[in-house]
């Protein structure tokens, strides 16, 4: 699943007990598309969590910018039913050439 849109939110930088870097935050995405032959306004906000070297990129993004996330979605956590967009990939969309794929920037 890819997602774009604008870094509204995000949390401080944790890590697990084990030491592995979390950031959270939230997306806020809008676009036009096509549902039943019928343009449709879309509108939605989705927490996004980034374990590992991509909570550190997710992390670097700067509040406001426009970014790209590649991952999947699973549950907040065992008990809850809450959808969360897991990042594999986080791509800036503004403020570097072409939108580079931070992780191939190493």
């Amino acid at each position: 699943m890819t997602l774009s849109g604008c870094l509204v939110e995000r949390k401080r930088l944790r890590y697990t007990p084990s030491g592995i870097p979390v950031s959270e935050a939230r997306i806020s995405h809008q676009s036009t598309l096509t549902e039943n032959g019928s343009e449709r306004q879309v509108e939605v906000e989705m927490a996004v969590v980034a374990l590992g070297d991509t909570a550190r990129w997710l992390e670097a993004a700067p509040l406001g910018s426009s970014i790209g996330i590649h991952g999947f979605l699973a549950a907040r956590g065992r008990n809850s039913r809450t959808a969360v967009l897991h990042a594999n990939t986080i791509e800036y969309l503004e403020g570097n050439e072409n939108g580079t794929i931070l992780q191939e920037e190493d």
